[in-house]
């Protein structure tokens, strides 16, 4: 049986353990707990394997062990469905938050839920889809009594994903997570930017062209030269200018604590947009309208969770993903996405 190495020096263990021929069960082996499952590794080995696939890739650890790629999956995937029997999801949800990520070219998307209050990934959908039915998968597997203690759920505006939670989960509060939002915003501001540069003249061209980035930017993430383009351009064009004020403020929406302030705040903002000619933004203040219960439920206080964490997942999965170059096995997929962030034993 293959064992830590020790340096360079690959280690096997030579040992007999015993064989029981039982009339009514068989021929059965000796149960030893320190072999692995796989019994042509030690259980160490096998979880020294699984620790380094967390943060190196396959080949590259089977490079290192003179194991083949499959010898090294395999060990993998025992050491993550292991370590999520040892820690398994809450049985009790709170707060969870729904989203997709793209797992392959052409649309392809996964949808991930996660326990909001414990800052953990707690279920993959293992075929391809954002259907209603795909997510509905989750709140079968929770079971009718689970899903009524759901009282939070956070979510991009994606409609399939409503109706789903509020047909299983009749008690959630729906939340609309302030990075969709604002991402709709960033491309109103874009849509803007395009608009400008094809209705000033060739001079004033300058300084729009090459600055779509520094505009979707906040002022404190720029360097000095993006500070510097950044003023130059707010100053050549007054529409962008209110443009770029405009969704900087807009931000503000998610720091009140009370429905009745944070709808002034939007009427007062909305106002802004009069005689300004910005189609773009006039669409999205729309489109905020039209989902403002959403929206306006992270005001109460029961309800403030962080909105950040589904992004942060959907960034660790893109890293795992590119680490594999690519992913083909969305169960061995949705292992790595649910274990990603228990610690290590």
């Amino acid at each position: 049986m293959r064992d830590l190495a020790s340096g360079d020096t690959r280690i096997f263990l030579d040992f007999e353990y015993r064989r029981v021929s039982c009339p009514a069960c068989g021929v059965r082996r000796e149960q030893l707990a320190w072999l692995s499952n796989s019994r042509r590794f030690t259980r160490r080995f096998a979880q020294e394997i699984g620790r380094q696939c967390r943060e190196l890739s396959e080949t590259r650890v089977a490079a290192m062990h003179q194991l083949s790629w499959v010898q090294v999956r395999r060990l993998d995937q025992a050491y993550m469905e292991e370590l999520l029997a040892k820690h398994p999801p809450a049985q009790r949800l709170r707060a969870i938050g729904v989203d997709e990520v793209s797992i392959k070219k052409g649309h392809t998307y996964a949808i991930t839920v996660a326990d909001l209050d414990r800052h953990r990934p707690v279920w993959m959908s293992t075929s391809p889809g954002r259907a209603k039915e795909d997510l509905e998968q989750f709140f079968l597997s929770l079971g009718p009594r689970r899903c009524t203690q759901i009282r939070l759920a956070v979510m991009d505006m994606w409609k399939p994903f409503r109706n789903a939670t509020l047909a299983h989960a009749p008690n959630a509060r729906i939340v609309f997570d302030k990075f969709h939002v604002m991402a709709h915003l960033s491309d109103a501001l874009d849509e803007v930017r395009r608009r400008e540069y094809q209705r000033v003249n060739e001079k004033e061209r300058k300084f729009i062209k090459g600055q779509r980035y520094t505009l979707l930017s906040h002022r404190a993430n720029l360097d000095a030269d993006g500070r510097r383009s950044l003023a130059l351009l707010l100053k050549a064009n007054r529409r962008l200018h209110k443009a770029y004020l405009l969704k900087e403020s807009f931000g503000q929406l998610w720091d009140y604590r009370y429905p009745a302030c944070a709808r002034t705040f939007f009427d007062h903002w909305k106002a802004q947009l009069k005689w300004q000619r910005l189609e773009p933004f006039e669409k999205f203040a729309a489109m905020v309208e039209r989902h403002w219960e959403g929206i306006v439920a992270y005001c109460h206080p029961d309800n403030k969770v962080s909105l950040g964490f589904m992004e942060g997942l959907n960034n660790k999965t893109r890293a795992i993903q590119r680490r594999a170059f690519g992913i083909k096995d969305q169960r061995y997929l949705m292992l790595k996405v649910l274990t990603s962030f228990i610690p290590d034993p």
